[in-house]
C-alpha cells in the first residue's frame, strides 16, 4: 500500500497535478491508512517515505510525520465508504476554485464525479474546519472544490481517486476554454440521466467483445 501511495504521487507529480509539496494523497486497508509524509516533495517519494497511521491518525509505522492535511483525510474515510483519498493544487482547478461557486456538468464525463462539483468554502489549511467543510461538498459526490485552496478526490480505490482527479482538473480546462469563447452549455438533469442509462445499456468505459460479421461463405 505504501508502494502504491508512493507510485501515486509520482503519476499526479508527472501529470503536472502537484507541484513540489503541495498536495497529499492516501490509501486505506485493513484499519490502517498509508499517506503522504509532511514536507516531502511528492514526485521523489518512494515506499518508506510513506507514513501509516490508524483511523484515530496515530503513527503506526514509517519515520517521518503524516501531511498536514491528516484530518481531511480521516474526515473523508470516516464519513464515505473511501478506500483512498488525494487532495491537490491542480492549476486550472485551483484557479476556478477562486471564482466559481460550482463548477457545471459540462461534459458527461463529469458523472465519473457525481455531476457539477461544489466548491467547499474557504478554511485555513490543516483545521478541523476545512475537513469539515470538504466533506460537506462531497456529499454525493467523489470530487470537491476547495475554495481559493484546490482539489479534495475519493474512491474506493487509489486508481479510482487518481482519475477522479484527472478528470476533475481535464473538466475545469474544458469549461475554463469554453468560457474564454462564451456561455458554456450545461448538462441539465434530463440530458445527465440520458448518459447513466446509455453508460449502463453499453457498459461505457469497460472493453467490449468485439462483435462478428455474418458467414463469409
Amino acid at each position: 500500500m505504501r508502494q502504491e501511495v508512493a507510485e501515486a504521487c509520482r503519476r499526479l507529480a508527472d501529470a503536472g497535478l502537484v507541484t513540489g509539496t503541495s498536495g497529499n494523497v492516501s490509501a486505506r486497508a485493513e484499519g490502517l491508512i498509508a499517506i503522504t509524509p509532511t514536507g516531502a516533495v511528492l514526485g521523489q517519494l518512494d515506499a518508506q517515505d510513506i507514513a501509516v497511521v490508524d483511523a484515530e491518525g496515530s503513527v503506526r509505522a514509517g519515520g517521518l510525520a503524516a501531511t498536514s492535511e491528516l484530518g481531511l483525510h480521516l474526515g473523508v474515510y470516516e464519513r464515505f465508504a473511501a478506500g483512498a483519498v488525494v487532495h491537490t493544487h491542480a492549476p486550472v482547478a485551483t484557479a476556478l476554485s477562486c471564482v466559481l461557486d460550482e463548477l457545471p456538468c459540462v461534459h458527461y464525463e463529469m458523472l465519473l464525479l457525481g455531476g457539477p462539483v461544489r466548491v467547499a468554502p474557504y478554511r485555513t489549511f490543516g483545521t478541523p474546519e476545512l475537513a469539515a467543510s470538504a466533506c460537506s461538498a462531497l456529499e454525493d459526490r467523489t470530487a470537491a472544490l476547495l475554495a481559493n485552496h484546490g482539489t479534495v478526490t475519493y474512491g474506493p480505490d487509489l486508481g479510482s481517486a487518481v482519475r477522479a482527479t484527472e478528470v476533475l482538473e481535464w473538466a475545469a480546462t474544458v469549461y475554463w476554454r469554453a468560457a474564454a469563447l462564451g456561455s458554456p452549455r450545461v448538462l441539465d438533469e434530463t440530458e445527465r440521466a440520458a448518459v447513466v442509462r446509455a453508460a449502463l445499456t453499453r457498459g461505457y468505459g469497460s472493453p467490449q467483445p468485439a462483435t462478428t460479421g455474418g458467414d463469409d461463405g
